[in-house]
C-alpha cells in the first residue's frame, strides 16, 4: 500500500492511500471536511488526474473507498498525491476555446467527425487532452459513437460532453 498527502485548497489535509490487487487498484481517501457543500476526491499523477468520488461524511471527516482498473488508472502516470476539490466545479478558465477542434488531433476519424463544430473548449492535464462540446438535449449527441466515454458537465454556465483522449488519442473516460 502506498500513502499520498491529500490537500485541500493547496495544504496537506488528509491522506490518499493506493492499493494494487491484480488488475485494479483500490484509493482511499480521508480529511478533515471544510464545511457545507460535497467535495470530491482526485487523484494526481504526473500524466493526469482521476475523479475518484464524492467523499462521503464519517464524523467531521470525509472518506471515499473505491475500485478503478488499469485502463482508468494508467493515464495518471506516476501517481503524486490527493486533492479534495468542491463537486461539480471546474473553472471556466481551465479551458480554452478551441474553435477548429478538428485540428487538435492527428487521427482521420477524430478530425472527421469534429470538422465544423463550434464552440468547443479543450484544456490539457498532463498526457490528457480533455475536449468539451456543447451539449443540447434537442439535438443529436456530438461524437454519438464516443457516447460512453462522455460527461455531461456545466462549464462557464453552459452543458458540455466532456470527452477525454489519452496521449495516443485514444478516448478514456473524464
Amino acid at each position: 500500500m502506498d500513502k499520498f498527502p491529500l490537500l485541500l485548497e493547496g495544504k496537506p489535509a488528509g491522506e490518499l492511500t493506493a492499493e494494487r490487487e491484480g488488475l485494479y487498484t483500490w484509493f482511499s481517501a480521508r480529511c478533515p471536511l471544510p464545511g457545507e457543500g460535497l467535495w470530491c476526491a482526485w487523484a494526481v499523477g504526473d500524466r493526469g488526474e482521476l475523479r475518484l468520488g464524492v467523499l462521503e461524511p464519517e464524523g467531521k471527516q470525509g472518506v471515499i473507498r473505491r475500485r478503478f482498473s488499469g485502463r482508468l488508472t494508467a493515464p495518471l502516470g506516476r501517481l503524486l498525491r490527493g486533492e479534495a476539490r468542491p463537486a461539480g466545479t471546474q473553472e471556466a478558465e481551465d479551458w480554452a476555446p478551441a474553435p477548429a477542434p478538428d485540428q487538435l488531433f492527428r487521427s482521420p476519424w477524430l478530425r472527421r467527425r469534429l470538422g465544423g463544430l463550434h464552440g468547443a473548449l479543450t484544456r490539457r492535464a498532463g498526457n490528457v487532452r480533455y475536449l468539451a462540446l456543447p451539449y443540447d438535449p434537442g439535438k443529436p449527441f456530438p461524437l454519438t459513437t464516443l457516447f460512453c466515454f462522455a460527461r455531461l458537465r456545466r462549464i462557464g454556465g453552459g452543458t458540455f460532453a466532456v470527452f477525454a483522449f489519452d496521449g495516443e488519442e485514444r478516448p478514456a473516460f473524464p
